[in-house]
């Protein structure tokens, strides 16, 4: 319910301005600020669609959560199990050209799942984390369960599967939660733009390896200004996919793009999207207040600390917030007793076109009532103050 009162309050803030909402012709989208979350279009973000490749960013969290466990090592060699190996793979399979007598590492295997996107890379990543793919299949879930995506469901960690499933709006989220947790994993394995495997030390000694390089399916990558992920996703159930990010200054942007009839309509969709988002929005990096203590009335203590309940950055109209300014308002008198994360007031940010973001503020620790005597002295003040008019 957040995300939809963000899009319609957003939607209006588009109005205001006069820009046009983008036309796309891919059956669902959501696009999203990834630093505040805000989402700020939507096409059909609830349709169950299976995400086909983009299933590996899971895959890719998952390992690399067990690797953050030290349930594994991401330089380690090893050795890619028969299950793993190319020739055991569905048909049509997008490979990373697993096989015999060949050693790698999960780092490897991470980029094979991100550029290539090898479904051999997946199960050999699987079978490192779990004995078996089902028993990856139900971290996978876990993890998703764990993450709120509640309509998001996976049968295996390539996602050649259509019983795989996700929705934009859930598959933005978990690209945001991605983003959020392995930064680094965007220079490292997302916009890596070639990949080529086997290379000589992954093979047997005497062994040529028959290098093949292969090219990220992303064609926003070096052809978009500021796009470095994340994941493309094609099968037939599903059409084709994407979920896609790009920088630039401070503002992050993520577009979940699924059901493209073809990848040129994908590409278009995506670059429309972003264009439209970079041309209209920004993120805003507001100064952050001192927050002095107030005053508390018939109190063991006499003034209480504030905090305020959520970050304060916040995504606005690309022409305002250029001269912010804010006003703290309390809810004047605060009478304990008041339990600690009580609303009190709140924070807001403003510029010459009126208010832009509202941070609801909290007591900081909780402020039991007082004695008897303490209680009735402090009743008798705030008469008088009250009566007096005075602040």
């Amino acid at each position: 319910m957040k995300s939809l009162v963000t899009f319609f309050f957003y939607l209006f803030t588009f109005t205001l301005i006069g820009a046009e909402v983008p036309e796309i012709n891919s059956r669902s989208a959501v696009l999203m600020d990834a630093t505040t979350g805000a989402i700020l279009f939507l096409k059909n973000p609830d349709e169950e669609i299976p995400p086909a490749s983009m299933t590996k960013l899971m895959t890719t969290h998952v390992a690399l959560k067990a690797i953050g466990d030290n349930k594994a090592l991401l330089d380690e060699p090893i050795i890619p199990p028969p299950e793993s190996w190319a020739v055991n793979q569905a048909p049509r399979s997008s490979l990373m050209f697993l096989g015999d007598g060949q050693q790698t590492s999960l780092r490897e295997l991470l980029l094979g799942l991100a550029v290539p996107s090898g479904n051999d890379a997946a199960v050999a990543v699987a079978l490192q984390i779990a004995p078996t793919v089902d028993d990856f299949a139900e971290m996978m879930n876990q993890e998703a369960r764990a993450l709120g995506l509640t309509r998001t469901r996976f049968e295996e960690p390539s996602g050649i599967s259509s019983n795989n499933l996700t929705t934009a709006r859930e598959f933005a989220h978990f690209s945001r939660f991605y983003i959020q947790e392995y930064p680094e994993n965007l220079e490292e394995y997302h916009s890596v733009r070639q990949f080529a495997y086997p290379r000589t030390e992954n093979m047997a000694e005497g062994r040529r390896p028959g290098t093949i390089v292969q090219f990220n399916a992303n064609r926003l990558l070096g052809n978009f200004e500021g796009v470095d992920g994340l994941k493309t996703g094609y099968i037939i159930a599903s059409g084709y996919n994407i979920s896609l990010t790009a920088k630039r200054g401070n503002t992050r942007f993520i577009a979940v793009i699924m059901g493209a009839e073809g990848e040129q309509i994908r590409t278009e969709d995506g670059r429309r999207l972003l264009t439209w988002a970079f041309d209209n929005y920004k993120t805003v990096f507001p100064p952050v207040p001192v927050l002095e203590s107030r005053r508390v009335w018939k109190g063991k203590n006499n003034y209480v600390n504030l905090d305020t309940g959520t970050s304060l950055v916040f995504t606005s109209p690309i022409n305002r917030a250029y001269l912010l300014n804010y006003v703290i308002n309390i809810n004047e008198p605060l009478v304990a007793p008041i339990p600690a994360g009580t609303p009190v007031g709140n924070l807001i940010y403003y510029d010459a076109f009126g208010e832009l973001q509202r941070i609801p503020l909290l007591t900081a620790e909780g402020i039991d009532a007082g004695g008897f005597f303490k209680r009735i002295f402090d009743t008798i003040r705030l008469f008088f103050r009250n009566f007096l008019g005075l602040d």
